[in-house]
């Protein structure tokens, strides 16, 4: 039992919080920039998203690309280990679609 909780405990650091998931949900259908992030995610704030961009970065989830042009154009997408999440993902937004009149 304890080492489900460790296992639980490590994925809410890595895909936990309020925007992380909806920020990997939007990679998940294309790479976008960061504007493209912040007007699909209308409600969070661009500290708050900047901050979890890098939190994602950090922990290896996405990946960041500046291509040499100017203005300066970045670019996010999933790695390879942001897109072992897709079935999570996918399964995350079935039981939303099943359960939505009880989540409402």
């Amino acid at each position: 039992m304890k080492d489900n909780y460790c296992a639980i405990h490590q994925v809410t650091k890595l895909i936990g919080g309020k925007w992380k998931i909806a920020i990997l949900y939007q990679l998940n259908e294309s790479p976008c920039r960061f504007g493209e992030l912040k007007k699909t995610l209308s409600t969070i704030t661009q500290q708050m998203l900047t901050k979890q961009l890098r939190e994602l970065e950090k922990d290896g989830l996405i990946s960041r690309r500046v291509y040499a042009v100017i203005p300066p154009k970045v670019e996010y997408s999933l790695t390879q280990f942001g897109l072992s999440l897709k079935p999570v993902i996918s399964s995350l937004c079935k039981w939303v679609t099943v359960n939505k009149n009880h989540i409402e």
